[in-house]
């Protein structure tokens, strides 16, 4: 089955650096377009990023562009989410997602808290 596992969270002071990664099991990793979206305290799941499967282009919803980096690495079937100039506002769960068939497939998240 679908498996994915999140990781890299934590706490860090305003304009500081994390690096996200989503342990990908269960399925053709290199077949999907993988996304991150988060979830902030009171508020609905936000998209973040995605990537492309094949090409590896990318997307970035404008809170975060220049500031977050996309990537995967599909021997390893993970995708990461590079983090930098973190602002209190990125405070959120963290999960990546995978469209698979009709369902959409999410990990249990980590946590990002963003403060000093």
């Amino acid at each position: 089955q679908v498996q994915l596992v999140e990781s890299g969270g934590g706490l860090v002071q305003p304009g500081g650096s994390l690096t996200l990664s989503c342990a990908a099991s269960g399925f053709t990793f290199s077949l999907y377009y993988m996304r991150w979206v988060r979830q902030a305290p009171g508020k609905g799941l936000e998209w973040v990023a995605g990537i492309h499967n094949a090409d590896g282009d990318t997307y970035y919803e404008e809170p975060v562009k220049g500031r977050f980096t996309i990537s995967r690495d599909n021997a390893k079937n993970t995708l990461y989410l590079q983090m930098n100039n973190l602002k209190s506002e990125d405070t959120a769960v963290y999960y990546c997602q995978v469209d698979y068939g009709a369902d959409t497939k999410r990990g249990q998240g980590t946590q990002v808290t963003v403060s000093s």
